[in-house]
């Protein structure tokens, strides 16, 4: 355990080049004094590392450092064969690369490793292409000489061309600054900035795509995770409509499937589930509620509850008895 953890260390200083105890211990799961102690063993080790003083200081490689870490245990060559096969390399495109890697990462493992890791990797299942009901989950289709055009500007930090059809708009050419890729519940995103301001692309829209010899102008390094975060936070709360529900446990993931997001969700008195969602407008809510039927009710807004009320006395003057 402890070599492996020496060899994780040498690995994130090499990919980061200067990182504090904190964030080393963060990264590793252990203790900053466990760091430290781990530290000294590498210095005894021959491992040149040493320590930058000050505000912004800590750990880090001599420069041009290089080792050879390339052996892989038979928990890590289980996590890869088993994670590998998910749904950003069919969002992205890189489904052949990703089964030319995995056939390597076989090859290179130990040969009493191979055949127990390839074993045990088939049985795990990772988002099989239906669920328990034999939905099939919608997944974007990219034209795969755009996103090779996309991926190759994303990486380089060139700016690029998109052709954009845009909901219910003419499809327009448009240049934007590329940031990174997304992928969500097998629906991909380009992060990007055009003319200085945040825009998010979804990667299905994009009919054609070119990459331009001029640099992007982005930042160095980004945390896509916060900026993902903060993008879908204006989403929200941009023109979307807040509904307060109390739902049937039994159909919580059928309400949550149509729902845009769930902001808070607490138990009710009665045993049903008090759930406060967001839905893209008031037609969708309805909509979505209407699916329910008496296993949930829309407490507020007053105007879907009327809107609900008016629907189900239409259905029933239709369906009532002529007699």
């Amino acid at each position: 355990m402890r070599a492996d953890r020496l060899v994780s260390l040498v690995l994130l200083l090499r990919r980061h080049g200067r990182l504090t105890a904190d964030t080393l211990a963060r990264e590793l799961g252990v203790s900053t004094r466990t760091v430290l102690r781990d530290i000294d063993a590498l210095s005894v080790a021959g491992v040149p590392v040493y320590a930058e003083r000050g505000r912004h200081g800590g750990f880090a490689l001599l420069p041009g450092f290089r080792t050879e870490l390339t052996g892989l245990n038979h928990d890590e060559a289980l996590a890869l064969l088993a994670a590998g096969p998910g749904r950003g390399e069919q969002v992205f495109g890189l489904g052949p690369a990703l089964a030319s890697a995995l056939r390597k990462v076989v090859d290179a493992l130990p040969e009493g490793h191979r055949a127990t890791a390839s074993d045990a990797a088939g049985r795990f299942l990772v988002d099989p292409e239906t669920d328990l009901l034999s939905r099939r989950p919608v997944t974007d289709e990219v034209p795969g000489a755009a996103m090779i055009e996309i991926r190759r500007a994303v990486l380089a930090g060139h700016k690029l061309r998109i052709h954009y059809a845009a909901t219910g708009r003419v499809p327009q050419w448009r240049t934007v600054d590329p940031i990174g890729l997304v992928t969500v519940r097998d629906r991909g995103y380009l992060l990007a900035t055009r003319s200085g301001a945040d825009r998010t692309y979804r990667l299905s829209r994009v009919l054609a795509a070119e990459e331009l010899p001029e640099p992007a102008q982005r930042p160095g390094r980004v945390d896509l995770d916060r900026i993902w975060r903060e993008r879908s936070a204006r989403f929200l709360g941009d023109g979307h409509l807040t509904v307060l529900v109390r739902v049937d446990p039994a159909r919580r993931e059928d309400l949550l499937d149509m729902a845009v997001a769930v902001r808070a969700e607490e138990p009710d008195a009665d045993g049903r589930l008090r759930l406060e969602l967001t839905f893209q407008d008031a037609r969708h809510a309805e909509w979505a509620l209407w699916q329910l039927g008496t296993d949930a009710e829309a407490l507020a807004p007053q105007s879907l509850r009327t809107a609900l009320h008016d629907r189900a006395a239409a259905m029933a003057g239709r369906y009532a008895d002529p007699s």
